[in-house]
């Protein structure tokens, strides 16, 4: 229990010490850590001991009571002051009111009345202590959230969900400086597959290592160059370029140039970036970004390596979305989670869509080029082994143009397409089996624990309990609670055969904390109570 410190302050030494006598302060939660018998000293020690309470007497020589109370209230809010006094007095009772004392108290003072004082005052501290943890605790939380909430707010910028003084607003709270006359938004994507996961158990997976370097790389490269925020968004690094003039734009696509150049030397993997319009107002930041992913979408045509500016690729031709996204999106739907079926309709429904559309050959190159990059993704997401699959040496290039028919091309993704399906549901598969194992396992090892529950034993597999519990269910054909009853019920019997344990002793081994509950479960499972079972055994 926390103590509360006090410091008493008396002229009468005799008083002092009979004060001290009256109670047992320990108990009450305070201690007594400074004595004064004048308001100067009493002031000297509690700047210096900044005690909670200070219970002072109003008549003292060189200061006051009162005039300490005063004095004490400048140096902290806080503290709490008890004023005794030999004097009914009206006018010192107002005063003291007016400086928020928090009693006043008559001598000779009682033992209950001044225990009833200090329990109130305890109370009291007890809550202000409560609040302040709570408002430190929410300070720490905020400051730590800082750079995610700054993150989020970029996010929301680039996606266009925000409004003009929103963002006004936002830029105050977080302290991000987005002023200037001109901006540019550039994203940067690395390819992680070159990069191999480290034998250290703590180190960051590929992936997160990957795209970390590479702000880390784009950021250096960019900081003598311009005035920016950067995020990592969607697995890229995004970067919002602050303009004095227009001329700088230049000098920017530059710089982002060889920030991909510089990667590719330091990460020995390809990396690119997309070049979002110019535009003079924060509110043309969410255009700027779309024009980047629209730009970092045509690498596949172009050499890695390099930055992608959309000015430059829409003054070569006019490349309209005439691929309905719909289509890819359908076979990719029914490569995870469709029938072989489905995937080969969906499939038949591209070929048709190609057939009677009118498609211009290079966005035909470059939209298929953009289906054959996801489903490649999505097998690399599920961890299978993509050589396997597409070939040790497959070039997307080579291979686009080698498919010069529909019906070629049909019959290539209908075998990759089927292979990617059966990998995932072969992963799937396995992952259940392994986190069922790993949930039997912790349940043989603590079906005692009487605290045990789904939700404990899914932090441990870190995984949610809804998926948990669905997986388990049909893994093993019963729910979570069942199957633990059934093995305690069976521990339970086990020690009835092999034990003189009593029922109640039983009961707590296998995880109950009321033996007539576990009674119930026993005889509701075994048609028969403990104590029976063991008599007629």
């Amino acid at each position: 229990m926390k103590r509360y410190t006090v410091i008493l302050v008396d002229d009468e030494e005799e008083v002092r010490q009979a004060i001290i006598r009256k109670l047992d302060w320990e108990a009450i939660g305070f201690e007594v850590i400074g004595y004064a018998d004048n308001g100067e000293d009493a002031l000297e020690i509690a700047e210096r001991l900044r005690p909670d309470v200070v219970m002072t007497d109003i008549k003292m020589p060189f200061m006051d009571g009162l005039t300490l109370a005063n004095k004490l209230k400048q140096i902290s809010k806080d503290t709490k002051i008890i004023i005794f006094s030999g004097f009914d007095d009206f006018e010192y009772a107002k005063e003291a009111i007016k400086l928020d004392v928090e009693e006043y108290i008559l001598k000779p003072i009682n033992a209950s009345e001044l225990k009833s004082v200090l329990t109130r005052i305890k109370e009291k501290l007890d809550i202000e202590i409560g609040t302040k943890r709570d408002i430190d605790q929410l300070k720490k939380y905020y400051l730590e959230s800082l750079p995610i909430m700054r993150e989020q707010f970029m996010i929301g910028l680039l996606e266009g969900r925000l409004s003009k003084s929103r963002i006004t607003e936002m830029m105050k709270t977080y302290g991000v400086d987005l002023n200037a006359p001109y901006y540019m938004v550039g994203i940067f994507h690395t390819d992680n597959s070159s990069i191999t996961a480290s034998p250290d158990e703590d180190a960051l997976p590929p992936a997160e290592l990957a795209i970390l370097s590479l702000k880390q790389i784009v950021d250096e490269t960019l900081e003598s160059d311009c005035k920016f925020r950067s995020c990592i968004y969607l697995e890229a690094v995004v970067v919002i370029a602050l303009m004095e003039n227009v001329r700088q734009s230049n000098d920017i696509i530059h710089a982002m140039d060889q920030s991909c150049k510089s990667a590719f030397r330091i990460l020995e993997s390809n990396t690119s970036a997309g070049i979002g319009f110019l535009c003079d107002d924060v509110m043309g930041l969410s255009h700027s970004y779309q024009g980047a992913k629209d730009a970092i979408d045509y690498r596949v045509l172009f050499e890695p390596n390099q930055a992608i500016y959309i000015q430059d690729i829409e003054s070569q031709g006019n490349y309209q979305n005439t691929w309905d996204s719909q289509y890819t999106e359908n076979i990719l739907r029914e490569i995870k989670l469709g029938e072989a079926a489905d995937l080969e309709k969906a499939i038949d429904e591209l070929i048709h869509y190609i057939k009677k559309s009118a498609i211009s050959i290079p966005f035909y190159l470059i939209s298929l080029m953009e289906m054959i990059t996801e489903i490649f993704k999505l097998g690399r997401a599920y961890q299978l082994n993509m050589n396997q699959i597409f070939g040790p040496d497959f070039n997307i290039n080579n291979k686009i143009y080698q498919l010069d028919s529909l019906e070629a091309l049909k019959q290539w993704l209908q075998d990759i397409c089927r292979k990617v399906r059966n990998g995932i549901r072969r992963e799937r598969t396995d992952t259940a089996k392994l986190l069922i194992e790993k949930a039997i396992k912790y349940i043989e090892e603590n079906y005692h624990d009487s605290e045990l529950s789904v939700d404990i034993l899914c932090q441990h597999l870190n995984v949610s309990a809804t998926y948990f519990s669905t997986l388990f269910k049909r893994e093993t054909g019963i729910n979570f609670i069942n199957y633990l009853t059934n093995v305690r019920m069976e521990k339970a019997l086990h020690m009835l055969n092999t034990t003189e344990e009593k029922t109640y002793n039983i009961a707590e081994k296998v995880g109950y904390t009321e033996p007539n509950y576990f009674s119930y479960v026993f005889k509701k499972h075994y048609g028969i109570s403990p104590s029976n079972y063991r008599k007629n055994r």
